[in-house]
């Protein structure tokens, strides 16, 4: 345990002198950002005219109210989280070979295992740090634009939905670590990442997304309306499935492979 904490020491040291904090904390600004003037469009139907198709997207949205827009919040963390999440498991673990530190890396005193899971800490942590963001700049955006409907039951009820969908999203980040790891550096997590997120709509769209573990926080987050979402006892556990298979496999493969 001291080795990992070690370790995971080195590598928030190696990660926040890099520019992947400062643009991932910029990418998940615009969510709430984005979801306030959805919110603020509904608001103002003179301003929804005007706003033409922008009107028409917003619509979709549900009306300008507090359930609608912390919904908007979960589904953003849960679709855009899925690329942004995993942009920063893919970088922690892919910059080792691209920036072919790994061998140095591999040389030190302190087992694999634990780096792996250094590695995987600093993801979780990360990851968990730009949800709570979101969630709280979130609750200024909304009291900024002035959202009716605002309660303490429903705050709660919004924080619960959205740290669910948040949990099951950053749990799908190890297999991006994975192939991160088997390609050796950014573009193979990249190619997962988007092929992951279009297939996730797909399978979505044809009633079978409780299956797929990619799907799930969108389904969670009630992105397919709130019929679907409803969490389903057996779509968690093939997300820990998922999950636990990409951190293994990512600890078997810097154990095993061809790393002698």
């Amino acid at each position: 345990m001291n080795n990992t904490f070690i370790s995971f020491l080195a590598e928030c040291k190696k990660f926040f002198r890099s520019k992947v904090p400062l643009v991932t904390m910029l990418a998940v600004i615009i969510i709430p950002f984005i979801g306030g003037f959805f919110m603020l469009i509904l608001k103002d139907p003179k301003l929804a005219q005007r706003m033409g198709i922008i009107s028409a997207k917003a619509q979709i949205m549900g009306t300008a109210d507090w359930p609608s827009y912390l919904g908007l919040l979960a589904q953003a963390v849960s679709i855009g989280g899925l690329i942004i999440f995993g942009f920063v498991a893919s970088w922690i673990f892919g910059r080792e070979y691209s920036d072919r530190t790994i061998k140095d890396l591999l040389a030190l005193p302190i087992s694999r295992s634990s780096i792996v899971m250094s590695k995987f800490l600093l993801v979780f942590v990360w990851c968990v740090i730009l949800s709570a963001f979101v969630f709280v700049l979130g609750l200024v955006v909304g009291d900024v634009v002035d959202i009716p409907g605002k309660g303490e039951g429903i705050l709660q009820e919004g924080l619960t939905v959205f740290v669910v969908c948040s949990l099951l999203t950053i749990l799908l980040s190890t297999p991006v670590a994975l192939f991160a790891s088997i390609g050796r550096g950014y573009l193979s997590p990249f190619g997962f990442m988007i092929f992951t997120v279009v297939l996730a709509q797909i399978v979505a769209a044809a009633g079978y997304g409780h299956l797929f573990p990619w799907s799930v926080p969108a389904l969670a987050s009630g992105a397919a309306g709130s019929d679907a979402a409803v969490l389903e006892t057996a779509s968690v556990i093939i997300v820990l499935i998922t999950s636990m298979f990409g951190l293994i496999g990512t600890m078997l493969w810097w154990r095993y492979a061809d790393q002698n």
